[in-house]
């Protein structure tokens, strides 16, 4: 055992304070030699690869993700497709201690402000909430997480959370051997180091910055305490395409999961592809060093493709994200550091649930607006850069309404008291109904509005889904809105938006309903209203020539008056 690995156990065990009797050391130091000591792995059997091809483990995936979506309660985390998302991937910061060439500049990247990000609080109760909503995973990510000075602080708060099974890290490694054992006895489960080089001076040139030893003495120490660490190296053309046999052999002797992972070579909105060394160009320089290197089983939702050389500790897998992506089994979610909701690390549709959060949104609207992002997700990444957006926009303005007293035909209204003031409906006498409502509206938004609303590329993010749950959280604040409207409980409130590409307008429609003394048609018309308002106020920076027409009921039943349609 190395010296380095020694100090790196001895410290800590000695600096965490739970445990630093010289026995507990002992025993740590047993552990490792005996492992150590263990240099042959149990022969793998042969796997019979001949027919089982790429695109059959694709539907395979495919299928098995359906199949439990189908057998799962209907959530808020299974879209379109059926697939349902228990992998939740955090941020915990922005900042990093490296400075990776092909990720930031020597001088760093601007941060944002620390009020900008989710507090421990928010990141706690967001964790939660996607818990209880079917999340089983939840991985800390970065920037580098551990940054944080409070790391072991979250990832045992999270443990406390019930259900969840996995609580995993993704780290640049560079003081693991600080860190991991009191992160182990916080809780942690499983460990990812990024690690792009076996050389010392790439390392330096690379990262600008040294400590690769520290790098490789973190990825011992994590196999010495039971740990199988996934080292994830992201492999490019003319950068460290001659390493790929060394990485192979890094598992010979070592119990790691070498991850060789597809460069994702976006830029703007074209894709860069000079530097992407393929999956099967990779496979092909392996075999012709190890021939014998064979394909493992695959889990359902497993990213990476997994081989193995006969007779090494370790293993390889290959996450194919370009030239055979994974889109059909995907169960993942990213939440980054500054709250914002990603359901596709290709796409820019971004929700801020951070806002949501700091802007009093309940818990049930929370669930909404993460539903109504999960179920737009599309079916795969397209060719297109993720961008940065911030697209909640509560309603924070006061709405005043102009009251009219009489109808221009003389006819009384029902909002008024004998002598002609305003006053609200005595609703007491009415019979308790089911009592249902629908309204539309549209907006006229142009053809270049129309254009980015269908590749989504505006800047303030996902047009269709924010107002939709603009005219959710309107429909339950009609009340508040309009001055005489009763206060009512709504048992459902569904909002669509739908792009008409070719007639250049978005089609708002809500449906309402309730069981109770009085209709819902006011809440299906504030929806609607709410949602028009919202798509102008996300597209105007484009253009102020939009059109909010046509605010119609479409019909209602339940009340005493009788139903309505409109023909």
């Amino acid at each position: 055992m190395s010296s380095l690995l020694q100090r790196a156990l001895k410290t800590a065990a000695i600096t965490t304070g739970k445990c630093n009797s010289l026995s507990h050391i002992a025993k740590l130091k047993y552990i490792c030699v005996r492992l150590k000591s263990t240099t042959s792995a149990q022969p793998v059997p042969a796997l019979d690869t001949s027919t089982e091809t790429i695109a059959t483990r694709e539907q395979q995936q495919q299928e098995h993700t359906k199949i439990s979506a189908n057998t799962t309660p209907a959530s808020p985390l299974t879209d379109t497709f059926g697939r349902y998302h228990t992998y939740l991937r955090i941020s915990l910061s922005e900042r990093c201690n490296l400075r990776c060439k092909y990720c930031m500049p020597a001088e760093g990247v601007n941060l944002q402000p620390k009020n900008n990000l989710l507090s421990n609080e928010e990141i706690y109760y967001l964790a939660r909430i996607f818990v209880e909503q079917g999340v089983r995973k939840i991985r800390l990510t970065g920037g580098e997480p551990t940054v944080r000075r409070d790391i072991v602080d979250i990832i045992a708060k999270l443990k406390e959370l019930p259900r969840l099974e996995n609580v995993g890290i993704t780290t640049n490694g560079l003081v693991l051997t600080r860190l991991l054992l009191p992160m182990q006895r916080a809780g942690l489960d499983a460990i990812n180091i990024s690690l792009d080089t076996l050389r010392p001076k790439r390392f330096e040139e690379i990262t600008r910055r040294k400590g690769w030893e520290r790098v490789i003495a973190g990825i011992d120490l994590a196999i010495q305490l039971g740990y199988t660490p996934k080292v994830n190296c992201v492999l490019m053309k003319n950068f460290n395409e001659d390493e790929i046999c060394d990485f192979i052999e890094f598992t010979r002797d070592r119990n790691v999961d070498v991850r060789f992972i597809e460069y994702m070579p976006f830029m703007g909105n074209k894709w860069q592809t000079d530097k992407l060394l393929s999956f099967n160009e990779t496979l092909k320089i392996i075999r012709e060093k190890w021939p014998e290197f064979e394909a493992l089983p695959n889990g359902p939702n497993d990213t990476s493709k997994a081989y193995k050389v006969p007779g090494f500790k370790g293993q390889v897998g290959f996450i194919t994200s370009m030239t055979e992506h994974f889109c059909g089994s995907c169960n993942r979610l990213r939440l980054t550091a500054d709250g914002n909701l990603k359901v596709c690390l290709f796409g820019n549709k971004e929700i801020s649930l951070r806002d949501a959060i700091r802007n009093k949104c309940s818990e049930d609207d929370l669930v909404a607006l993460i539903s109504a992002a999960v179920k737009r997700k599309k079916k795969q990444h397209a060719d297109c850069t993720s961008k940065f957006a911030h697209l909640f926009n509560p309603l924070n303005s006061a709405a005043s309404t102009q009251i009219r007293l009489f109808s221009s035909d003389g006819k009384q209204l029902t909002h008024i008291d004998t002598t002609g003031k305003a006053s609200m409906v005595d609703v007491s006498e009415k019979p308790n109904t089911t009592r249902t409502a629908v309204a539309r509206a549209t907006i006229y938004v142009g053809r270049e509005v129309a254009q980015l609303i269908h590749s989504n590329n505006l800047k303030k993010g996902d047009v269709l889904s924010v107002s939709q749950l603009a005219g959710i959280m309107a429909a339950k604040k009609t009340s508040e809105l309009i001055p005489l409207c009763h206060n009512i409980t709504i048992s459902s409130v569904k909002v669509n938006a739908a792009l008409d590409l070719d007639n250049e307008i978005v089609t708002l429609e809500a449906s309402v309903r309730c069981s109770g003394q009085t209709g819902v048609e006011m809440e299906a018309l504030t929806a609607v209203s709410v949602a028009a308002l919202t798509v102008y106020d996300m597209c105007k920076a484009v253009t102020h020539d939009m059109i909010i027409k046509d605010i119609q009921l479409v019909s209602k039943s339940g009340g005493q008056r009788g139903d309505f349609k409109r023909n």
